[in-house]
């Protein structure tokens, strides 16, 4: 297909920013040509830095635009089922970051509207498309390590968000779990049915004046037999720490590592190897690869490989987590299968 896809990106912080970047210079087939934001100067400033020809401080005047066919929503969480409904109404396909709304009676909203508008709706979770988790993905369908039985997955970042962003992000297993949470999904090919969690707040104590925890844990069941444990943590003073494993009836798959470049300094005082600072530096390939993915699906008129209900899933997994840590208990979940999208 030839047909270029005209985009527009709302939200114009660092993510938003790696989007249009992408949208407007790496990627075959898209077109870069609006961007928002709110803040006063920012869209005038990315649209001359990256060559776009519109900008707007109101997303509406891009709603408004026919000629513009897909809108990447890289703005904050409160804001996406607005958004997410909007671009829909007005018969624009959808990227959003995730989560894909803050509560599942949004995302139950959203869903419908994507659905009666018939768009399509890709979600942001771009680990599914990181180089290495595709290679560890065809290795477990291809039979390598037999049947997955167990997911391990962990999250650590040393960088925690000042107190404003902590306030609106809906928390440490909605905002940072929910990567993990989709990735088990991803791997083990079936659907929680049951979530415990804990948490703690160990180091970043002003987490605590929104009902947040710097530290967690996630215990998941699955409707296959499976299960699988998420660490989450704000505490890695060391550098951005995100790895995972799949343990099958006949193998595992490790995924990951710290080391950043590939070598190793040798002095007097012993070995050492420079460490993965920021997200950043771990996936920004996969930020390119989810969007070429993305417009690749539009141009071919085919449904995106992670959607609304992936989203939606997902966001299950970290409401209940969330409710589970601050009841206590354990959060039953009915199983809810693929046939049902």
């Amino acid at each position: 297909m030839s047909k270029k896809i005209r985009c527009a990106v709302f939200g114009l912080g660092r993510l938003g920013y790696w989007h249009a970047e992408n949208l407007s210079q790496r990627v075959k087939g898209a077109e870069l040509v609006a961007v928002a934001d709110p803040l006063e100067g920012r869209a005038k400033q990315v649209a001359h830095e990256l060559g776009v020809p519109m900008w707007h401080q109101n997303p509406h005047d891009v709603f408004k635009n026919p000629d513009i066919d897909a809108v990447a929503i890289v703005t904050p969480t409160s804001t996406h089922a607005e958004m997410i409904k909007m671009a829909a109404a007005h018969g624009k396909h959808i990227f959003t970051e995730k989560p894909i709304t803050q509560t599942l009676e949004e995302a139950d909203e959203v869903i419908e509207a994507i659905q009666t508008n018939q768009v399509f709706c890709q979600v942001g979770f771009m680990r599914r498309f990181d180089p290495a988790y595709v290679e560890a993905k065809r290795r477990i369908e291809a039979g390598d390590i037999g049947k997955p039985i167990y997911f391990k997955g962990i999250t650590r970042d040393g960088q925690t968000p000042p107190p404003d962003f902590i306030k609106h992000s809906g928390g440490l297993y909605l905002d940072f779990s929910i990567h993990d949470y989709d990735t088990a999904r991803f791997f083990l090919g079936a659907e929680a049915t049951s979530v415990t969690a804990l948490g703690s707040v160990i180091e970043k104590q002003y987490v605590a004046e929104f009902n947040d925890v710097d530290q967690a844990l996630t215990y998941l069941t699955f409707d296959s037999g499976a299960a699988a444990d998420i660490e989450a943590s704000r505490n890695a003073a060391y550098g951005y720490d995100i790895r995972a494993e799949i343990i099958g009836t006949e193998g595992a798959i490790q995924i990951g590592s710290l080391r950043h470049h590939n070598i190793k300094v040798l002095t007097r005082k012993g070995c050492t190897h420079d460490i993965i600072p920021d997200f950043p530096s771990q996936f920004r390939d996969a930020y390119l690869l989810e969007m070429v993915s993305f417009i690749e699906c539009l141009r071919n008129n085919q449904k995106p490989l992670v959607d609304e209900w992936d989203g939606k899933r997902a966001l299950e997994i970290a409401v209940a987590a969330t409710q589970a840590y601050q009841t206590g208990t354990t959060i039953q979940l009915e199983s809810v299968h693929s046939v049902d999208k």
